[in-house]
């Protein structure tokens, strides 16, 4: 008995001292490092209700805030922060996530960062400075997801990334955290997130379970928010790029994606061919290594259906800044579902995509997936293992990609010699007063300050004389010899892009478009030197920008929005909105088929869009009944009938072979029902003609440019009895229509029309064979589009 009591005393002894000790560690311990080890990090699922990657389960953008938010005040391993917010106001978040000790001196490595970028700011010895700052810095892996809101499981996997990193202990996780710093950005497009979880749970268990919204799922871009990054036009990306990319000069950004069904389950890269020129080769080298190792990891760990070198291409800077800031981006792109709704794919129903075919394993493709379930679960397993392949990699090569970041930088800053483009000079704008009064600023001045926002460093200079030619006081010069020059260079040169035929001499389809040449597409003047020169600098006060539609009175206008989604009827509301326009409404299927337009409105435009989707919309049974059926027979009476009466009709692009069609007009696309080896113009930049005596082509000087996309080209009927017709702009006859891009079958078009006036009634119907707002790009044309829809 007596030992009991004895063994006992010691027992509480012992527990006495223990908890002693124990209440002076945690005393003196930071409060920052007991975090992880006195709370539990929460799972996703303890916040959401559900493990991202469940069937039929979104989260919303609350949800999935909310859950890094208890994430990060319950580990030391994760900062969060709202950096500001999105086009609809909701908050647009990152999280910083490495080891406690790496979070602490943030300062510091973002300072390695911007000195490596930049070997100018280094000391005399920059190469010893330079193996210093290698030897202590950490690799920047930028994470984003969910910027194409349909494309769920980036967003639904950046949580699990998220609770793995902060959770597990495991040698690779630590390892991963004491050499990078990872910047995850759970959705680029906070806004979509809800509008797409909406619809998805407003049809679950119904028909329509897994189909698409009917609307953009963002306000103004949809998906054309991924081709935003070289004018920085929308907020979210005016973000990303400032508080983000600008800041921490990532080494990598891993951008997740999703893809069709039909193809590969993942593609990675290498990418396909061609690769934009002025992408440093040190960054084709960097995700041609990174893509091959992670395709080789995960085919390894049994995954199947992996492509590399295909589909996708590196041309154009909108959805690489990247690639031309010292880092490469790394697209992923994983094969869909329905939304969250699982789908079975018979194997024959796998479909080839440029580059491979997913029925036969190849040496850039494979093991082949044999068809069968799949479902959101398998989505996000890809996705995630993808992410960590990624940063396993990263971390075990930390100088080596540290190395390779400063060779680009050196590389760029390096002097340029005699011979090479040493300089680029942008001249002011010398544009009429409409055309400064429709963009509130010189086009010059707002090509600048996009520049400007890429970290592009420009110098006013005074009047001087270079080569015989005189330059005025205000041209900007934009010297190679500085970090991100090749972004100018890409931006400000015209694009030669290579004749790409298959086997049977079809012309392969670039991913995107093949022209960015901002000069051309603003309408600004840009010179090359290619030699050393001197100038003196100009001290110039900074312009605003604050456009409007310079309307004494006016018009009540409508712009056509159907329930298939087209991203030109966003871009055409942006463009509206910034230039201060309200005075607009939007005017969908319904509204047009009841008639009795010009009682409400004096314009009407219809985007660009096919022109079956136009008339037909949703078929019946694909979408609720009140999201199908097109414009209609009804419809096209009813904007006959406005036309007829007085109003004034703007079709923008393709809509204009749906009006030639549906009204009879007479005028002729020539391109129509040519195939693509006769005539094809896949997004360029071509010259046109313009006849600015017309009130039309007000504010427009006599030669100009054209966004070709798909577009067609006019012939003008005479018929007996028709309809007058004036041309205003048209193709030269004498001269190749290219300017920047790719065009087949120029000749096609040489002399005929770009933008037409057919009257009708007391109306009439303007058909605009280009887009002359597109992408919020075309400053050039914006006269001619203001003009239309006074």
């Amino acid at each position: 008995m007596k030992a009991n009591r004895r063994s006992l005393i010691a027992v509480l002894c012992s527990v006495f001292i223990v908890s002693i000790w124990a209440v002076r560690v945690l005393e003196t311990a930071p409060a920052n490092a007991l975090k992880s080890s006195v709370s539990q990090i929460p799972a996703p699922e303890d916040v959401l209700g559900f493990r991202p990657g469940d069937d039929r389960k979104l989260a919303s953008w609350k949800g999935v805030v909310e859950y890094f938010q208890k994430l990060a005040a319950a580990s030391d391993r994760v900062k969060f922060a709202e950096l500001g917010k999105t086009t609809m106001g909701a908050p647009f978040v990152m999280a910083t996530i490495s080891s406690p000790q790496n979070l602490a001196h943030l300062e510091d490595y973002q300072k390695i960062q911007s000195l490596l970028a930049d070997p100018r700011k280094m000391g005399s010895n920059s190469e010893k400075e330079a193996a210093d700052l290698i030897a202590r810095g950490k690799m920047i892996v930028l994470i984003t997801c969910g910027i194409h809101s349909t494309e769920v499981g980036s967003t639904l996997s950046s949580m699990l990334i998220a609770h793995r990193l902060a959770s597990s202990n495991a040698p690779e996780i630590q390892q991963i955290l004491q050499n990078t710093i990872i910047l995850l950005v759970p959705s680029l497009n906070p806004d979509g997130v809800d509008i797409v979880k909406n619809w998805y749970d407003k049809t679950l268990g119904t028909p329509y379970e897994g189909t698409e919204p009917p609307e953009l799922y963002h306000k103004y871009t949809g998906h054309d928010n991924n081709r935003d990054w070289y004018t920085f036009s929308q907020v979210e990306t005016q973000l990303t790029v400032e508080k983000i990319h600008n800041v921490w000069h990532p080494q990598i950004v891993h951008d997740i994606h999703q893809q069709g069904a039909f193809g590969s389950r993942l593609f990675l890269p290498p990418y396909m061919q061609p690769v934009e020129p002025n992408v440093p080769k040190q960054i084709v080298e960097g995700y041609t290594e990174l893509g091959n190792y992670m395709a080789a990891e995960m085919r390894a760990a049994g995954f199947k259906g992996i492509t590399t070198n295909s589909t996708y291409d590196a041309w154009t800077p909108a959805r690489a800044y990247s690639h031309y800031h010292g880092g490469v981006r790394m697209l992923s792109e994983t094969a869909s579902c329905r939304l969250a709704t699982p789908i079975k794919i018979k194997f024959e129903e796998l479909v080839s995509r440029e580059g491979y075919d997913p029925r036969t394993e190849t040496s850039n493709f494979g093991p082949v997936w044999r068809g069968g379930e799949w479902r959101l679960r398998d989505i996000t397993n890809y996705m995630t293992t993808a992410a960590f392949v990624l940063l396993k990699h990263a971390a075990q090569n930390r100088e080596h990609w540290l190395q390779r970041f400063y060779e680009v930088g050196k590389e760029a800053v390096r002097p340029r010699k005699a011979g090479e483009l040493n300089a680029l000079l942008v001249l002011p704008s010398t544009t009429t007063q409409r055309f400064t009064d429709v963009l509130g600023s010189k086009s010059s001045d707002m090509l600048l300050g996009i520049l400007e926002t890429a970290g592009v460093e420009t110098e006013p200079a005074r009047r001087f004389v270079l080569n015989g030619q005189v330059y005025p006081s205000g041209t900007e010069v934009i010297r190679m010899n500085q970090p991100y020059a090749a972004f100018a260079k890409a931006l400000l040169e015209p694009q030669h892009y290579p004749d790409l035929r298959d086997s049977a001499g079809r012309p392969i389809a670039p991913y995107d478009v093949t022209a960015h040449t901002l000069s051309l597409l603003m309408g600004v003047d840009v010179k090359k030197v290619n030699a050393p020169f001197r100038f003196a600098k100009l001290q110039v006060p900074p312009s605003g920008m604050n456009g409007g539609c310079g309307d004494a009175i006016p018009p009540v206008r409508a712009i056509y929005r159907s329930h298939v989604p087209a991203m030109d009827e966003g871009w055409t509301r942006w463009v509206l909105d910034k230039q201060g326009c309200t005075n607009y409404s939007t005017i969908e299927d319904r509204e047009v088929r009841a008639g009795n337009l010009r009682a409400k409105y004096e314009t009407i435009l219809i985007p660009d869009q096919q022109p079956r989707a136009i008339l037909n919309g949703h078929r019946s049974g694909a979408m609720p009944p009140e999201y199908t059926g097109g414009l209609g027979e009804k419809g096209v009476n009813a904007l006959r009938e406005f036309v007829e009466e007085g109003g004034n009709l703007v079709c923008l692009n393709r809509a204009s072979d749906f009006a030639i069609e549906q009204f009879k007009l007479p005028v002729r696309d020539v391109t129509a029902g040519l195939a693509r080896t006769d005539f094809y113009v896949p997004g360029s930049i071509l010259r046109i003609q313009v006849d600015n005596a017309n009130p039309l082509a007000r504010g427009m000087p006599k030669a100009s440019i054209a966004w070709a996309e798909d577009s067609p080209a006019f012939e003008v009927l005479g018929l007996t009895g028709a309809p007058p017709v004036s041309i205003i702009a048209w193709y030269p006859e004498d001269q190749d229509p290219l300017l920047s891009g790719w065009l087949l079958g120029g000749n096609r078009i040489k002399g005929k029309a770009a933008l037409v006036e057919v009257r009708l009634g007391r109306g009439r119907i303007i058909l605009f064979g280009f887009r002359p707002q597109y992408r919020a790009q075309s400053l050039a044309t914006y006269p001619l589009f203001f003009n239309a829809l006074r």
